[in-house]
């Protein structure tokens, strides 16, 4: 499996949302890590970290959605059903059983990285490049 990684690619221009950005690629990869090593142990038992992924994700988009609203932000629905598509994925791959998890870590993998990838650079970029401006 490839593990995520930061890239400049990813950048927003918004270094406290870069920085989030970069935690949450940083525990989503040591969890596909842990996935796929199928042997849990208590520090990297997988379920715990899928909770913790969706707690930190969710706690991040309802931040950025908060900020949208109060902005009047035009593209605030598209922008929102971007994040409800990679959480409707991770509460799919909660459901599943650990070997289901496990077999379907590398496809995981690389569905996020271009999840990450594209939303990064699109939504959030056009987001936190208005909400700098004051142009929404």
């Amino acid at each position: 499996m490839t593990r995520l990684e930061w890239s400049t690619e990813f950048e927003t221009g918004h270094d406290a949302v870069d920085y989030e950005h970069r935690q949450l690629i940083e525990l989503i990869s040591t969890f596909l890590e842990a996935l796929e090593a199928g042997a849990p142990d208590d520090k990297e038992d997988p379920d715990a970290m899928m909770g913790e992924i969706l707690v930190r994700i969710s706690s991040h988009f309802a931040l950025e959605e908060l900020e949208m609203r109060k902005a009047e932000y035009g593209e605030y629905e598209a922008h929102k059903a971007d994040h409800e598509k990679l959480l409707d994925e991770f509460r799919d791959i909660m459901e599943g059983s650990l070997q289901e998890r496990q077999a379907a870590a590398e496809t995981v993998s690389y569905n996020v990285e271009q999840w990450f990838f594209n939303h990064f650079r699109t939504f959030d970029a056009r987001l936190h490049s208005k909400l700098a401006t004051g142009k929404i």
